[in-house]
């Protein structure tokens, strides 16, 4: 943690004691003013370097002048910060600063030290001043005989003193040429999708003639400083350069060519006088070049040299540089401030005034000072020691350079070969809490060392370092070993990892077990062993366990982050005590923390409460909420967030919005509990949007898009059919027959099988039905056919069956279909099947029989009832029966007035016809309409009714080895039976 981040993280802790503690007999915190400039200026202090950074509210851009020892830095912006500090009592290397204001611009005038140098640059945003002691100049290489520096070349740069880049393509190939005047040095390079061409000469490089649509290279942009010109030229990665030079024209190929087989540059150690650095061989080298890459906006160092190519082939890492891979010249990213580069003959030296932290030349040396004062074992296999992160007086580089080198050369020993400096490398990484690297260590001597697997400290400290990296299933397979099994110390570790899962009670219980072992930790390891027990126990409702277990946290003294992170857990409890003002005061101070990981969630909870006791409207706290989602993610916050966001959402009854909130987290992070409790939350919604009732209020069409929208989430079994027939019976009844049966077609063909899947394409085909189609009806039918249904839903399949081949004209398939089911269903189909044969006589009979004594009743008649009645009617009054109209007239008459179509009625049984229109057209144009109309009826009451219940198929009875043979020919006259 950042100086000042910590200084607002204590603040924020401190402010917090006036609300999470008693107030009586507390003395007020003292109150930290904050900046509030637009400018604040921080200076930093090592050993070796000063810094001083520049942090606009807004930005703004520096640019730079030297005159000797005075550093003048003018900003675009204009601003009066407090420079006391570099005034009163600068840093080291820095004499002292004034501001000037000139024209509506902050210049700052820094004096330097008469031995300091220094260097600009940006990051972050914040642009920055490192200032440095002079490095001596390296002495000269004996094998220099002459400095090339030295020789007055004639000056390369074109009258006008523009260089006008030429494209061509030759083959697979892109050729850009570069005509100087005279002979120059060059450095190509490529670094990512660029591939830069760096001249130490500061001509005007004109590259409009570049050429477009090519794959080989997407557009080029120029560069040019005081001693300079560059080209930053689009290229990807894959596509191989090379370069050649003829005179003073520079050729860069882009693309496969001919093979070429440059000059190889060579890099080595040179600490033979003076301090460890690196020197590099470059024929021609011709100039040093600091220039900054405006993509990356950090400074590379070049040097640029003659004609003909010579290559670094690879990419070379160094703890403070690193070489890039170049077509020809030298290209270096640096990653201290005061590293000098310079040349001198044929080579470039890279030096600092200290030295280059480089390999040490005699390893077994290393090794040995590795190993004096590496971290020793822990009392306990589970123990964390506070000194294992200790670096000595080398700082952290010298020591981790001096274990890695120890852990090396007893690599080199091979597999019999002891792991002490092995495990004291690993327990340096798991205490300075690099912990994948410390796996990395650990996994590579498990594989190599089997053995290690059954010893105690090793299990312990890859199961910590696992912890640490938040690998939490991975590390309980560590801690559960049986080599751990009696460890207190890994018992705390198996509570921490319990409590990240949420299992609460097994938490409590390993904090119990390892409670021996808590006070041999460092401060911030009981801190939060203590606080995943005041969560574990706020969880199962024991407030005075978890009220015990924060002040036992706090106790630990582990710093404002940790004190921060416990103070969220006291406000959890506060609120579980009803004392919500309290919790949210908390909440407010945290949120106000430089430490994202502990602000997020004290926004949330904060939000929520405001929002809860009328604080806050839904609209503001849906915004912060939709926010925060975005703002921080990666952990149980982001899942909390969302939940609460879905929630509030339904609450307002914005039904899609809340579905679509849960269902952004997808399967993030699976492991974590809030996954588990979000994905039930999703679940829960739409069950309760489509199984409760909550959707109801919408219109069908609506609801019916929203099912389709999130169509994942309907659940496997009865409730999700449940689902399904509620909706369709919404459609249904507002007559959207195609939706509905768009909805079941789903249903059937993509998430159900066997009967269920029969059960649904039953209902879907009587839809089909209802809407006419009865090809469809029967595709239906046939697609859900299976060996065993229930014998009422076969039942029920041939009726549908039935009625579709009669729709479709195939009225003796209907008949056989039905031949055997002499339920009423199945006489009144055969009576419309009849009807439709013109089987006047035969058919009226049946419509007369289906109404059996129905007009002792005088209920006014359904629309069924009405349609068969009328069928009657004309069936007898096309078949000439005037007795059976007598008869009809008789008993019915008296429902004429009641009826939907009185007159048509009356017209049916009285035999007689009305104007022009004959009994065949009366029939097909009432009797037909009003009889389709009365099943229809019916069948979307059948749906309103819910679901059938199926009894299930009885089993079938063993085969017969030898029927009688009467049985056979009894079998055979009846023909095969066709089954739904």
């Amino acid at each position: 943690m950042s100086l000042s981040r910590a200084l607002r993280a204590s603040a924020a802790a401190a402010a917090i004691l006036a609300v999470a503690l008693p107030p009586a007999g507390l003395a007020a915190p003292e109150r930290v003013a904050a900046a509030n400039g637009a400018l604040e200026v921080r200076v930093g202090q090592a050993d070796d370097f000063s810094r001083i950074e520049f942090h606009w509210r807004g930005g703004a851009r520096m640019t730079t002048r030297r005159e000797g020892q005075l550093l003048v830095l003018r900003f675009s912006r204009d601003a009066r910060p407090d420079i006391s500090r570099l005034r009163v009592s600068p840093p080291r290397w820095l004499k002292g600063a004034e501001q000037k204001h000139v024209g509506g611009a902050l210049e700052l005038h820094l004096t330097l030290a008469d031995d300091a140098d220094a260097r600009t640059g940006v990051a972050d945003g914040a642009p920055y001043v490192v200032v440095f002691e002079k490095a001596a100049p390296p002495p000269e290489p004996k094998t220099a005989e002459a400095d090339p520096s030295e020789v007055a070349r004639p000056n390369p740069i074109p009258a006008g003193g523009v260089v006008r880049m030429g494209a061509e393509l030759d083959g697979r190939q892109v050729l850009l040429t570069f005509p100087w005047a005279n002979p120059n040095g060059a450095a190509v390079f490529r670094r990512g999708d660029a591939v830069w061409v760096v001249f130490d000469a500061p001509a005007r490089i004109d590259v409009s003639k570049t050429p477009r649509g090519l794959r080989q290279l997407s557009g080029a942009r120029a560069y040019h400083g005081a001693d300079y010109a560059a080209v930053r030229i689009a290229s990807p990665a894959t596509v191989p350069v090379s370069v050649s030079q003829e005179g003073p024209v520079w050729t860069v190929a882009l693309g496969a060519g001919a093979p070429v087989t440059p000059g190889v540059i060579g890099v080595a150690r040179n600490d033979v006088a003076g301090p460890a650095g690196l020197v590099a061989a470059v024929a021609g080298v011709s100039r040093i070049v600091r220039m900054t890459d405006p993509v990356v906006g950090d400074e590379l160092t070049i040097a640029t040299a003659l004609g003909p190519a010579k290559v670094l082939p690879s990419r070379r890492e160094y703890v403070q540089l690193a070489f890039l891979p170049t077509a020809h010249g030298l290209a270096m990213e640096t990653y201290a401030d005061n590293l000098l580069v310079s040349r001198r003959g044929d080579l470039v030296s890279i030096v600092r005034p200290q030295g280059l932290v480089l390999s040490k030349g005699g390893a077994r040396k290393n090794a040995a000072a590795g190993l004096e004062g590496a971290p020793l074992p822990a009392a306990l296999p589970g123990l964390v020691r506070e000194d294992w992160a200790k670096t000595g007086s080398g700082g952290f580089l010298a020591r981790y350079n001096a274990l890695l080198d120890a852990a090396s050369e007893e690599i080199a020993k091979g597999k019999d070969a002891p792991v002490a400096a092995r495990l004291a490398l690993a327990r340096f990484l798991v205490g300075s809490e690099l912990a994948h690297e410390a796996i990395g260590v650990l996994n590579e001597l498990a594989r190599t060392n089997p053995r290690q697997l059954s010893n105690p400290e090793f299990r312990g400290l890859r199961g910590i370092a696992k912890v640490m990296a938040r690998r939490h299933q991975e590390a309980a397979a560590d801690f559960a070993s049986p080599a751990l099994a009696d460890d207190p110390a890994s018992a705390l570790w198996r509570s921490h990892i319990a409590v990240q899962g949420a299992d609460w009670t097994e938490g409590r219980q390993a904090f119990a077990a390892g409670a021996s072992a808590f006070n041999q930790f460092p401060a911030r390891w009981k801190a939060r062993f203590a606080r995943g027990d005041a969560k574990a126990a706020l969880a199962l409702g024991d407030l005075a366990g978890a009220t015990a277990r924060v002040n036992l946290a706090l106790m630990a003294r582990a710093g404002p982050r940790e004190d921060l992170a416990t103070r969220l857990v006291q406000a959890r409890l506060l609120e579980a005590q009803g004392q919500n003002a309290r919790a949210l005061a908390i909440y407010q101070a945290v949120q106000k923390a430089p430490l994202e990981e502990l602000a997020a969630p004290a926004l949330l909870r904060a939000t929520q409460i405001r929002y809860q006791t009328g604080q806050a409207t839904p609209a503001q706290a849906a915004q912060v909420f939709d926010g925060l989602r975005f703002r921080w993610r990666g952990d149980a916050t982001e899942l909390e967030t969302i939940r609460a966001l879905g929630r509030l959402y339904l609450d307002q009854g914005r039904y899609r919005e809340a579905l679509e909130a849960l269902r952004s987290a997808g399967m993030r992070l699976p492991d974590l509990p809030e996954a588990v409790a979000l994905q039930a939350d999703l679940a829960g919604a739409f069950r309760t949007l489509f199984l409760d009732g909550m959707a109801d209020g919408l219109e069908p069409i609506q609801a019916l898009a929203l099912f389709f929208d999130f169509k994942e989430l309907t659940p496997i079994g009865a409730d999700g059919d449940m689902m399904v027939r509620k909706l369709t019976r919404r459609l249904v009844d507002v007559d959207l027959l195609a939706q509905a049966a768009e909805l079941l077609d789903y249903q059937a063909n993509n998430r159900l099988d066997g009967v269920p899947r029969a059960q649904v394409a039953t209902d879907l085909a009587l839809i089909h039905l209802m809407d006419r189609q009865p090809e469809k009806a029967l595709a239906a039918i046939n697609a859900s056919r299976t060996t065993v249904l229930p014998t009422a839903l076969n039942v029920e399949r041939r009726l549908i069956e039935g009625r579709a081949l009669m729709m479709l004209g195939r009225y003796e398939h209907a008949l056989e279909v039905i031949q055997r089911d002499n339920s009423r269903e199945a006489n009144d189909l055969r009576a419309e099947i009849m009807w439709r044969q013109k089987d006047w006589a035969g058919a009226a009979s049946a419509f007369e029989r289906s109404l059996g004594e129905r007009w002792k009743n005088p209920a006014i008649l359904s629309a069924d009832e009405e349609g068969r009645l009328l069928r009657a009617g004309v069936a007898y009054s096309l078949a000439g029966d005037e007795a059976a109209l007598n008869r009809l007239e008789g008993r019915w008459s008296g429902f004429y007035e009641k009826a939907r179509n009185p007159e048509a009625l009356r017209v049916a049984l009285s035999g007689a016809g009305s104007g022009s229109l004959g009994a065949a057209e009366f029939g097909r144009l009432t009797a037909d309409t009003e009889a389709f109309a009365g099943w229809v009826a019916k069948m979307k009451e059948r749906f309103r009714q819910g679901p059938t219940q199926y009894a299930p198929a009885p089993l079938a009875k063993p085969p017969v080895l030898a029927p009688p043979p009467a049985a056979q020919k009894q079998a055979a006259a009846a023909g095969p039976e066709r089954r739904g």
